[in-house]
């Protein structure tokens, strides 16, 4: 079955929000699953 390809798209004041909680040491680790979850679905910097 192949997987359908998500179309759901994360803000860019949520992603802001998703590396602050990743780069605060005292973040617990679902906290940090969740926020690099949010981040896999933002689109690549463009360079």
């Amino acid at each position: 079955m192949a997987r359908q390809k998500n179309s759901e798209v994360t803000g860019k004041k949520a992603a802001s929000a998703a590396g602050r909680v990743l780069r605060d040491p005292k973040s617990s680790k679902s906290a940090k699953s969740a926020a690099a979850s949010a981040l896999t679905q933002r689109p690549n910097r463009k360079k």
